[in-house]
């Protein structure tokens, strides 16, 4: 009797364990469901859906993808996150609809899903996140209205997120007995030395095209030369001496590039890079992938990486794709298992081995990761001086980077001075910031 009551025990016991650990499964409830989600079409979600199936194998929920290009995305978005109910899930939202999207109340703080103790995965180890990457684009209400601070909060996780390193050609450097650029000195003596030494072969691939191309061009050297668009009382200060540094520093780039670079686009600069029509190149990490495609570059095996050049300091670019619940969501919780299932550590590595861009510290130090990228420890290192400012994330910063993009695309061409330029834009950001209330505080 004894022998048979010890056994019924250990069964229950094993019983109790088998129903405990069911109940600790955090998919169990969400089995069978079916997630809407929006991704653009970018060489990093085009990694992700590679490794996107493992997900619906791994916790039985379904997964559909609506995959768009990125100003499509930002259309079909805006439509969504105003309807009672939403279609989406989960979105992907380039840095700069961050704003707009918390402004509006139209995504999820995710502090009360990081608090649920069954939703939470406490291996998730979000100081492994970039800070640069998830104070530029997932935090907003800090210092500023879009940075961390004090009363900031959390609305979304960096996801093919991008930063600004230098590529060189290795094959011409080491022809010419050419050094690496480490300053903004020795990048613009490089830059117009190459054409002398390699007739026909532009200096470094630069955006030039009017409108946003040129300011973002313009804005990957205001950083490091101490400049910044805005000062903490939101007065414009994209006329200052270090502005106009930054903007004489691109026009010695364009002047010194390719034929034709002031109408080069991301994808005509790189593409200028990739075919050998330039020696070096300084934008966005994304062009990596495509270097060592033999079907898109000539200059496979020819190709090494290093840091952003400094000036008064360090600042490479923060930028790219983020991810968010949508306010109106059908399905939370289960967004958000899934968001933080591909910004996990495991999934985060099997991502980068299909080409797409890391969001943690430990994948770009990951040894199989460099194995098959070794440019990827020079990223993370790139990374550590990754400025999350480098540009305001405002609502209205749409109206002044076009102005800015505009405007100084003239002094690109040698129509006006960078000087003249960079004035006009000054005031008429002034007016800009005025319509929208931030002059309110002023005395």
């Amino acid at each position: 009797m004894l022998k048979l009551l010890k056994t019924t025990s250990l069964a229950a016991i094993g019983l109790a364990l088998c129903a405990a650990g069911a109940l600790a499964d955090p998919y169990e409830e969400h089995r069978g469901k079916t997630l809407v989600v929006n991704f653009p079409a970018h060489p990093h979600f085009n990694a992700v859906m590679k490794v996107l199936p493992e997900f619906t194998k791994e916790t039985g929920i379904n997964v559909e993808v609506d995959q768009l290009q990125y100003l499509a995305m930002r259309e079909k978005q805006t439509l969504e996150l105003t309807k009672n109910r939403g279609d989406y899930d989960l979105i992907a939202y380039v840095v700069f609809s961050k704003a707009d999207y918390v402004y509006a109340d139209q995504i999820e703080p995710l502090a009360r899903f990081f608090m649920d103790p069954e939703l939470a995965d406490p291996n998730y180890d979000p100081e492994d996140l970039i800070d640069g990457y998830v104070q530029n684009i997932g935090v907003a209400g800090g210092k500023k209205g879009y940075l961390p601070g004090p009363t900031g909060a959390l609305f979304g996780i960096p996801f093919g997120s991008e930063t600004s390193v230098l590529g060189y050609r290795k094959d011409i450097f080491d022809k010419h007995g050419l050094e690496v650029p480490e300053t903004y000195d020795e990048l613009l003596e490089l830059a117009c030395k190459i054409p002398e030494l390699e007739p026909g072969m532009g200096g470094l691939a630069s955006r030039g095209k009017s409108g946003h191309q040129t300011s973002h061009a313009f804005l990957l050297h205001l950083a490091p030369m101490g400049g910044k668009v805005l000062d903490d009382q939101w007065n414009p200060v994209i006329n200052s001496p270090e502005a106009v540094k930054a903007g004489e520093a691109l026009k010695t780039i364009l002047d010194c590039g390719r034929e034709g670079a002031t109408s080069f686009g991301f994808a005509e600069a790189k593409n200028a890079f990739l075919q050998g029509q330039t020696a070096m190149f300084l934008d966005s990490t994304v062009v990596a992938g495509e270097v060592e495609d033999p079907e898109k570059s000539k200059i496979v095996g020819k190709v090494g990486w290093a840091p952003h050049p400094v000036d008064v300091r360090a600042g490479s670019q923060t930028g790219g794709f983020g991810i968010a619940i949508p306010k109106n969501a059908q399905e939370k919780e289960a967004a958000f298992l899934l968001m933080q299932w591909l910004t996990s550590k495991d999934t985060d590595k099997k991502i980068a081995l299909e080409g797409g861009n890391p969001s943690r510290f430990s994948t770009h130090a990951d040894p199989d990761v460099n194995a098959k990228y070794p440019h990827m420890a020079v990223f993370g290192e790139a990374l550590k001086d990754a400025d999350p400012d480098w540009r305001p994330i405002i609502p209205v910063w749409g109206k002044i980077n076009s102005e800015l993009g505009t405007t100084l695309s003239k002094a690109m061409t040698g129509e006006i001075s960078v000087q003249e330029a960079l004035d006009m834009v000054a005031e008429r950001t002034e007016g800009i910031m005025a319509d929208a209330g931030y002059d309110t505080w002023k005395q």
